[in-house]
């Protein structure tokens, strides 16, 4: 592991050995995650991928909950800077387009710092996080990126993620009021 533009980068070296994908796979590749990092929507990355290998019509991502619960840790609450006693809430989504995943989410946030609107929408509807929150202007911190180019040289169907994320989103003030954690499928990689 090294870092690369103040970003943790695994495997980085693991896309030399990319020889048996096609070119445009690996090209596709190294777009998403240049999208993924430049700080902006992971949703909205998502959905202009969804346009454009037509996944969908019209091309909607949204967020299919699933129940399970996981605790924010130490380490969770640190990268939040939750004070003591401040709550943190937990979402875990599949991010699905026309019937496809093209992400799983665990997402921690802390919802004294959202709008009681925002709470009720991230608790009772299909909407993905970043669409919920996007009035407070948010910008993503990438902490780390793991590569598994692997994943695209095999039946993509039994694969496990082509590449993981985790970030902190900030407001527009700069105060941290989440942190996700994002597989993403190999669905996305077609050639351009």
């Amino acid at each position: 592991m090294r870092k690369i533009g103040g970003v943790l980068i695994a495997a980085a070296t693991a896309l030399a050995g990319w020889a048996p994908a096609r070119a445009g796979e690996m090209a596709a590749f190294r777009d998403l995650r240049r999208d993924l990092i430049s700080g902006g929507s992971a949703t909205l990355v998502l959905q202009s991928w969804c346009a454009r290998d037509r996944l969908a019509d019209p091309p909607r991502v949204v967020a299919l909950r699933d129940s399970v619960e996981t605790p924010a840790d130490s380490r969770v609450r640190r990268l939040l800077g939750a004070g003591p006693g401040e709550a943190v809430a937990y979402r875990r989504v599949r991010l699905a387009c026309g019937g496809h995943v093209l992400s799983t989410a665990d997402n921690w946030y802390l919802p004294d710092r959202l709008t009681p609107d925002m709470n009720r929408r991230l608790e009772t509807t299909r909407e993905p996080f970043g669409l919920v929150v996007a009035p407070v202007g948010f910008r993503r911190e990438t902490l780390s990126v793991r590569a598994n180019p692997v994943a695209l040289r095999r039946d993509r169907s039994e694969t496990g993620p082509i590449l993981t994320l985790e970030a902190v989103l900030r407001d527009r003030s700069g105060h941290v009021f989440a942190l996700v954690r994002e597989a993403y499928s190999a669905i996305l990689i077609r050639p351009r």
